[in-house]
């Protein structure tokens, strides 16, 4: 059974993302660290009692549409009572909602959490929580008033509604429409799908957020505006009325997430009320809605990073509790009688510490990318925007390499479980079927990798990134001049990795000013990657050094030089694919004919 690892969700956050010196010098007021450790033993007590057991429940159930009612599996919408009882929707939300605004690293280390527990549940919050941030930074006052605290509570839920069925990552596309009102309202017509927890039975009400375009909108992206609709309508007084023309048309039938309602909606039917068109309210200005998505978003990418993160650690902690427990064989220098636990086999160990080293360093990308965040709103002038600029270069990396990690992982695991990993029972298999989904939503890993060769390695004319590499340099240096043999040839392979990534970044850029677009699309997820890798590396060094500076003991410092000696040669090939990768690729589309 999955227990939450509160030791070192706190010891990164605190050591290696940054919270610990964010703290000591009072950036988010009066928090303190005590006050840190209790959200995060609660986080974690809440995850592995209350929410675990019923993980499973969920995967084997699904979601039911029954009658036109959706279903959560047994013992869904208690939980969720609980959960939002507890007061874990807002953590991050404004306090004049009923949030209680704290930082963005402390919601993300929460989200980890959830999703190790069941990552199906945990979209519902994490959807809702993108509908506040959206509602909060576009929303007109009186929408506020009126929905924001519900939101917040979590007594309603929220969702985001992009896809069609001809229209995925290409928005420009999409046909749902809206049509004004006399009385200042929308009336929306259309279908959406893949909406997650677009119908269930856990809250009273759904807040839908929905992108549609008006009759006179420009074409293409310049041209979609974004509604507020909800399920019921909300009276003045804040009581439930009438039920809105939207309902739940199917939900799919899918390879993991089982217990996750993934919706097929229909706007304007006609099925409820005499008048057709489902009531809604603008948010933002008209046809500037995809900037106000964005908003909901960019966060929810960092959101399903975590996913991925997640999905790693209740993988790891699966396989090395079955291969604690598993006899096969006798391992080289097994002493003891019968067969050896397969953990002492050298191949298994490999594979259980490779599922480590990548966790954590997946775990310190997305902190990190928080920690940014939280900059950015707690800084100003210069500094917030370099923090601004650092969590926007960090945002596609966390993303992508986390939940690419994810899947990684969840499929080691497997395979230490051998046969019976592949057996359902074992539910090794669910954190696979699982986390295959976490790269393709909230745009996939193709298009994270787009964004960040195309929009974030020239923030500043490249030197926010330029400025980060040299960051990474001086970590190097740090373990160079420790001389611990714990890190044994780290500090050497981290400088190969840090030159890779550098000799690959300036081609990226050089690349697109000289006009060479496909070139540099080309060479966009393999740079990705090693992107990734090479922060892994730093970030467990960061953790390695504060151990052994700090008497913690040197099995950080261990953990680093594994990943460094095993895994960081990956990045001169990676480095080769980026800058030699294009011509082989455009020789080759004859193939695809």
């Amino acid at each position: 059974m999955y227990k939450a690892p509160v030791e070192e969700i706190a010891f990164t956050l605190n050591h290696v993302a940054g919270l610990a010196e964010a703290l000591e010098i009072g950036r988010f007021g009066d928090l303190s660290a005590d006050l840190v450790d209790a959200i995060l033993e609660e986080a974690g007590r809440f995850a592995g009692n209350e929410m675990a057991p019923l993980g499973e429940t969920g995967d084997r159930q699904g979601a039911r549409l029954t009658d036109g009612e959706v279903k959560t599996p047994d013992g869904w919408p208690e939980l969720y009572r609980h959960w939002r009882e507890g007061g874990w929707n807002g953590l991050t939300a404004p306090e004049e909602f009923g949030g209680q605004k704290l930082p963005h690293m402390l919601n993300v280390a929460a989200l980890e959490m959830w999703n190790s527990a069941s990552m199906a549940f945990a979209l519902a919050p994490t959807l809702t929580m993108g509908a506040i941030e959206a509602l909060v930074a576009h929303g007109s006052d009186a929408l506020k008033a009126k929905y924001l605290e519900k939101l917040v509570s979590g007594e309603w839920t929220g969702t985001m509604n992009l896809t069609e069925p001809h229209a995925g990552s290409d928005l420009g596309v999409l046909k749902s429409r809206a049509e004004r009102a006399e009385n200042g309202t929308y009336r929306i017509f259309g279908q959406k799908i893949f909406i997650t927890w677009g119908e269930h039975d856990a809250a009273d009400n759904i807040i839908h957020l929905v992108l549609a375009r008006l009759p006179d909108a420009p074409v293409g992206t310049r041209g979609i505006s974004l509604f507020l609709v909800p399920k019921f309508l909300v009276n003045d007084d804040g009581s439930l009325g009438a039920r809105n023309d939207v309902f739940c048309h199917s939900i799919e039938h899918k390879l993991g997430i089982h217990g996750s309602p993934t919706c097929t909606m229909i706007y304007g039917d006609g099925k409820f009320g005499e008048e057709k068109g489902a009531i809604g309210w603008l948010v933002g200005e008209e046809n500037k809605g995809l900037a106000c998505m964005f908003t909901m978003m960019n966060n929810a990418r960092l959101a399903v990073g975590m996913q991925g993160v997640a999905i790693a650690e209740a993988a790891t902690q699966k396989a090395v509790a079955y291969a604690k427990e598993r006899t096969q064989g006798k391992a080289p220098g097994w002493s003891g009688t019968g067969m050896s636990p397969i953990i002492e086999h050298p191949d298994v160990a490999r594979t259980l510490i490779t599922m480590k080293a990548l966790t954590q360093g997946a775990r310190a990308i997305c902190y990190a990318c928080a920690h940014a965040i939280d900059m950015s709103h707690h800084t100003e002038g210069d500094e917030a925007r370099h923090w601004t600029e650092r969590a926007a270069l960090l945002t596609p990396i966390a993303k992508s390499f986390a939940t690419d990690i994810g899947v990684d992982v969840a499929s080691l695991g497997i395979q230490v479980h051998g046969g019976m990993g592949f057996i359902e029972e074992t539910g090794a298999a669910r954190y696979l079927r699982d986390a295959r989904i976490a790269p393709i939503y909230e745009g996939t890993n193709g298009i994270q990798a787009i964004d960040l060769v195309v929009r974030k390695l020239p923030l500043s004319s490249g030197n926010q990134v330029k400025g980060f590499i040299g960051e990474l340099k001086q970590v190097a240096d740090e373990v160079a001049a420790s001389n611990n043999p714990a890190f044994g040839e780290t500090a050497d392979r981290l400088k190969a990795a840090i030159a890779a990534l550098e000799t690959a970044t300036n081609w990226l850029l050089e690349a697109q000013t000289a006009g060479r677009a496909s070139d540099a699309l080309a060479g966009a997820t393999p740079y990705q990657r090693l992107f990734g890798l090479v922060l892994t590396g730093i970030y467990l060094a960061k953790g390695g050094l504060v151990s052994v500076d700090n008497g913690m003991g040197d099995q950080r410092a261990t953990l680093c030089r594994f990943m460094a000696e095993n895994l960081l040669a990956e990045t001169s090939a990676l480095k080769d694919r980026v800058t030699s990768g294009a011509a082989s690729l455009e020789a080759a589309r004859a193939i695809l004919a």
